[in-house]
């Protein structure tokens, strides 16, 4: 019998899309499935909320750690140092009287520490215990961090920002309707998210290491995102490329698909990619900056 599954979106049906492994913890076989009309993607099952957390119980998941261990760890760490400079860059770019911050998945605390130095009161959600302490040690106790959005109820921010988390994020729009309550009303929202509509993500297909089930939960593109939002009266008014994330990714997928790093193809591949996206527009993964109307 076919299984028949809907969307988080307009109840459509789902159809099976492509299958893949979970390379970091479990090695287990995930099936994600395709909202065609949205172009949203769902990885299923989708494993029950309080099963979540040992998925993520690896050293190999660095966001929630500072290892250095392999040369992939190494290559993170210093591209991540670069990422936030330009990060905080962007939000030093909105007209913001108080510089209210909220950053949802802080791991370590490293963007956050960044803001701090730039004037900004930050605040950060992290439901990891060990990213959580690391991010209070290096903001000096400054950081208000708790383990999950709930604990602001009644606190509105002028810039909330989520990088590489709504894919995380279980009960999809329900967590976007939550978001909206926290954000001031000219408040701006950042979400970055992988595209699976990518060149890299096409060339290397199942062993795609941004799909990354069963931690990512859902997979965007420009218009399921747009869709999103819009239910909730938020506009994406800028799409802005990641283009580092083009190499990383690629030297993931590289090692789940051979087992080696294969540093010289995974730069080509990143490299194509990004050239690709110059007259595609599908970047390997984007930063949507939404509005609150």
């Amino acid at each position: 019998m076919k299984q028949i599954l809907k969307s988080p979106l307009n109840n459509n049906n789902l159809e099976p899309y492509i299958s893949c492994k979970d390379y970091t913890v479990s090695h287990e076989t995930f099936s994600i499935f395709i909202d065609k009309k949205n172009e949203l993607l769902i990885t299923t099952p989708q494993p029950l909320i309080e099963n979540l957390g040992k998925y993520y119980e690896s050293e190999e998941y660095i966001s929630h750690s500072n290892t250095s261990k392999t040369v992939i760890d190494k290559v993170y760490q210093r591209v991540r140092n670069h990422t936030i400079k330009k990060k905080v860059k962007l939000i030093n770019s909105f007209n913001c009287e108080e510089k209210t911050i909220l950053d949802i998945g802080a791991g370590t605390g490293d963007f956050l520490a960044a803001c701090k130095n730039n004037g900004w009161q930050i605040a950060g959600v992290e439901p990891n215990d060990k990213a959580r302490t690391i991010a209070c040690k290096k903001t000096q106790g400054d950081l208000q961090i708790m383990e999950s959005l709930e604990k602001f109820n009644g606190n509105t921010f002028d810039v909330i920002t989520m990088w590489h988390v709504l894919e995380h994020v279980p009960n999809l729009t329900a967590y976007i309707s939550q978001l909206k309550l926290f954000l001031k009303p000219k408040g701006t929202l950042i979400i970055a998210v992988p595209n699976f509509k990518s060149y890299d993500a096409n060339y290397y297909k199942e062993f795609w290491a941004a799909y990354d089930v069963p931690r990512h939960l859902w997979h965007f593109s420009k218009k399921s995102i747009q869709e999103l939002f819009r239910k909730e009266k938020m506009e994406v008014v800028k799409v802005v490329p990641m283009k580092f994330d083009s190499y990383y990714v690629s030297l993931l997928s590289e090692k789940n698909k051979t087992g080696k790093s294969n540093f010289i193809k995974a730069f080509f591949i990143g490299f194509k990619s990004n050239i690709k996206a110059r007259t595609s527009k599908e970047s390997s993964s984007h930063i949507y900056i939404i509005k609150n109307n």
